[in-house]
């Protein structure tokens, strides 16, 4: 099959989007950050929804339920100009339209859950012989996704029960998804025409929800228990004036010394130190009750000597006033255009895009570890690009982190599976040699190493970019460059630091910190979103390199965007108290939509079986959807029917993020 020739650059472009325009309509909080996004890559917004700057200050997301359902429903609707449907109802999906410069129209459509989900490529089988009816979600929301897909159960893992996250934070995900597929399509125009380019793409809320939790879906299919046991308890703690804080180390001996220094009980120290080490994998710390009664016999000062004395490090949990006060306002992402134009790697003679895979033809070189940049390469792995990742001689060591599917990790698993592995020591001469031999042939070279240490090897932009011109340099950080006096960069000490802790929490519960690794994540969504951007831009330019900066701090800083917009303001910041609180039931939870929720609440529910209570709700004309608290039911689930199947090792794999068509 014969291809269309590759996009005529028109004009060098400063931005990957510029000259092009797009239509914006939809509920506020499937839009919200598909409007920004596109704005900051140099879009102009044309559409129904106006400026993308008017949308930004629409009522916020997330803001509904107890706060009154006038903060909601048709209003959201009207403050992004689509009229509401039948019966007072916003519109059900956004949808987006970008086209312009010599691009064909693309178009991308957000849903909160689809009507149809089908299973990942990366999966040999999907469960059951025979579909299930299919239940779809009633008057789906960012509530009921968040507690049909596992967010709540996760989420709630410390808490010995299910919690909503106060932030948006499936709708988010799936905004950056949408963002993501519509690079991608453009970028297959770009590289082979609109006969190699699909016209649309389509995701959901549901969809990046189990995204969100594929790591833990992952381990619930493996052939061995977990690391850790999975119990209620957690950071953060608390010191004897009243300060909560973060604590972080990835060496034992750290540990050790910290809570020496604390004078904590030696038990408690050793007992203490697993739960904390795979908090990251179990979304929960059962340490010993003495570790944070150690803490509060100290006050603040006290601690942070601890902490400067031993390695470890500890951060005080920011409010989201003081967030929004120190607040940049910068993009959760850079781009910058390196060297002269050059003939990049995607010119050669390689596969072309296809409509389902249209990052076919393009080489990714990941050298990262634990979740954001292996999850960015991932998601580029997907949309079809080739993902090489770069380990340490012997492999990766999380390679062997349990619990195991077929001898494999099945975290691991959850985010490198089908990539390519090259062994290499980058300490050395030798390795660093291999490494720039790969890069020569390379589109993209993605890592996640820590500050610094790319310069000191002589692995930064500017020294691969002498190897390969028209390479895509990507760096998945902590904090990227923006805060001073930053702690380590690691999901939990940003979530602190940020304010996240106090965005996920009602009002009237401490702030904390979730241990679901949200901003790893959505760290490594941004990651990916990044690098489309840097590859689309890179063709605009006739094949001169870029450089995509991305980071956690960006992260937080998009999930919490509405949050620190009502504290810029003056307004209380933090969901309302009892906000997205999942109700007993006889034999589980269930889940209000957030405009139904306060009616709700009022119901006693407890010596209800789901079905009776679902059925009481339902005559009173509330809606809800059970609380999914055993990810394992999963695979049966009749809302997500055969979507969730298993790999070659046997561990369980989630949809795509996209549907392209």
């Amino acid at each position: 099959m014969t291809s269309s020739p590759p996009l005529a650059t028109v004009r060098t472009a400063a931005l990957p989007l510029e000259s092009l325009r797009c239509e914006i309509d939809g509920p506020i909080e499937l839009t919200r950050v598909v409007t920004e996004h596109l704005r900051l890559l140099g879009a102009e917004s044309t559409g129904p929804a106006g400026p993308a700057e008017d949308t930004a200050t629409a009522t916020p997301a997330g803001v509904t339920g107890a706060e009154g359902a006038a903060t909601g429903g048709a209003a959201v609707g009207a403050a992004h100009g689509g009229a509401p449907e039948a019966g007072g109802e916003p519109p059900a999906h956004a949808r987006v339209v970008l086209t312009g410069d010599g691009f064909g129209p693309v178009t991308a459509q957000v849903h909160w859950a689809e009507a149809r989900t089908t299973a990942s490529r990366d999966a040999v089988d999907s469960p059951g012989a025979a579909p299930r009816p299919r239940e779809a979600l009633p008057t789906p929301d960012e509530a009921t996704v968040q507690a049909a897909t596992g967010i709540m159960s996760v989420h709630g893992r410390r808490d010995d029960g299910p919690r909503g996250l106060g932030s948006d934070y499936a709708a988010t995900a799936a905004g950056v998804l949408a963002v993501q597929g519509l690079l991608a399509q453009l970028l297959a125009q770009a590289r082979g025409g609109d006969a190699r380019a699909a016209a649309r793409v389509t995701t959901s809320a549901a969809r990046a929800g189990l995204l969100a939790v594929s790591q833990y879906l992952a381990a619930t299919g493996a052939d061995e228990d977990e690391a850790a046991r999975i119990a209620p308890g957690g950071p953060p703690f608390t010191s004897a004036d009243g300060t909560l804080f973060e604590l972080e180390t990835l060496d034992p001996g750290a540990w050790a010394a910290f809570w020496r220094a604390l004078d904590a009980p030696g038990d408690a120290i050793r007992a203490g130190w697993r739960p904390f080490q795979f908090r990251y994998a179990t979304a929960c710390a059962p340490f010993p009750e003495a570790l944070h009664e150690t803490a509060r016999s100290h006050d603040w000062a006290r601690v942070r000597q601890a902490a400067a004395s031993s390695g470890a490090e500890v951060c005080a949990l920011r409010t989201l006033a003081e967030r929004a006060a120190e607040h940049d306002g910068a993009a959760p992402w850079s781009l910058a255009r390196l060297g002269p134009a050059a003939a990049a790697p995607g010119r050669r003679a390689r596969q072309l895009p296809t409509p389902e895979l249209p990052l076919t033809g393009i080489t990714v070189l990941e050298a990262g570890r634990r979740i954001q940049a292996p999850l960015a390469a991932h998601l580029l792995r997907l949309l079809g690009a080739d993902v090489v990742r770069i380990e340490p001689p012997g492999g990766d060591p999380l390679r062997g982190m349990p619990p195991a599917c077929g001898g494999v990790s099945a975290r691991w698993l959850a985010l490198n599976r089908g990539k390519d592995a090259v062994e290499a020591d980058i300490k050395s001469p030798s390795g660093r040699r291999r490494l720039r031999e790969l890069v020569a042939d390379a589109d993209v070279f993605l890592h996640n190493w820590a500050p610094g240490k790319a310069a000191q090897l002589g692995l930064d932009a500017a020294d691969l970019t002498t190897v390969n011109p028209g390479l895509v340099y990507a760096y998945t950080s902590g904090w990227g460059d923006r805060l001073d006096d930053a702690p380590m960069g690691t999901d939990f000490m940003v979530q602190a630091r940020t304010g996240v802790g106090a965005a996920v929490r009602p009002a009237d519960e401490p702030p904390a910190p979730s241990l679901m690794t949200l901003l790893d994540v959505l760290g490594g969504l941004l990651g990916a979103e990044a690098v489309l951007a840097g590859l689309l831009l890179r063709e605009r330019n006739g094949g001169r390199g870029v450089r995509v900066d991305s980071s956690l701090l960006g992260a937080a800083d998009t999930l919490t965007a509405p949050a620190l917009r009502r504290a810029a303001q003056g307004t209380e910041p933090r969901p309302p108290a009892g906000f997205r609180r999942p109700l007993r039931t006889a034999d589980g939870w269930l889940a209000p939509t957030d405009t139904c929720a306060a009616a709700a609440s009022a119901y006693d529910l407890g010596a209800l079986p789901t079905p009776d209570a679902l059925a009481l709700l339902r005559s009173h004309g509330l809606t809800a959807t059970p609380v999914t608290t055993d990810l394992t039911a999963l695979h049966a689930d009749a809302r997500f029917p055969r979507s969730i199947g298993r790999d070659t090792h046997g561990a369980p794999v989630v949809p795509d993020p996209w549907a392209f068509s």
